[in-house]
């Protein structure tokens, strides 16, 4: 059965016609070419696929597309602006942050929303909150100096 979803997806009003099982994940890749938010396990454990949903973090593939109807989803492809990185992508490039970066997308979402409730997080709690994602290159110190890094930057 199809269903039409209507949403604003990195500011820009979108909307169409999906099956009622669409995960919002595919919904994102498929429909609307977003194909930054990477689908890593098929099981919600990975993280790479973690975008904001109505100004929160969410593993877009624990949810349907029909459940974003109406809500306002920011994905990797819409924090910078315009040339101009987020500082959190500055920080994980500075940094090196990344390896094969395919988990990278899905980092920078989740730290970005963690330093948004956690302004000044130290590397523990930084720890904490990276628990909902996986990297499989870099062996996280990077990954943390650059959220650390990013939180910095995101102060000022």
């Amino acid at each position: 059965m199809a269903i039409t979803v209507s949403m604003t997806v990195n500011g820009a009003a979108v909307s169409g016609e999906v099956e009622a099982r669409t995960l919002l994940v595919q919904y994102l890749r498929d429909h609307l070419g977003l194909t930054g938010t990477h689908v890593g396990c098929d099981t919600s454990q990975c993280g790479a696929c973690v975008i904001h949903v109505n100004g929160a973090a969410v593993k877009s593939c624990t949810m349907l597309a029909a459940q974003a109807e109406g809500a306002t989803v920011v994905t990797i492809e819409g924090v910078a602006d315009g040339a101009t990185l987020h500082p959190m992508q500055e920080a994980f490039r500075d940094n090196h942050g990344l390896q094969c970066g395919f988990c990278t997308p899905g980092m920078v979402m989740s730290a970005i929303d963690m330093v948004t409730r956690h302004p000044n997080p130290d590397e523990a709690l930084i720890r904490r909150e990276l628990e909902g994602n996986l990297c499989r290159c870099t062996g996280y110190h990077n990954i943390v100096k650059s959220i650390a890094a990013g939180a910095k930057a995101m102060a000022s």
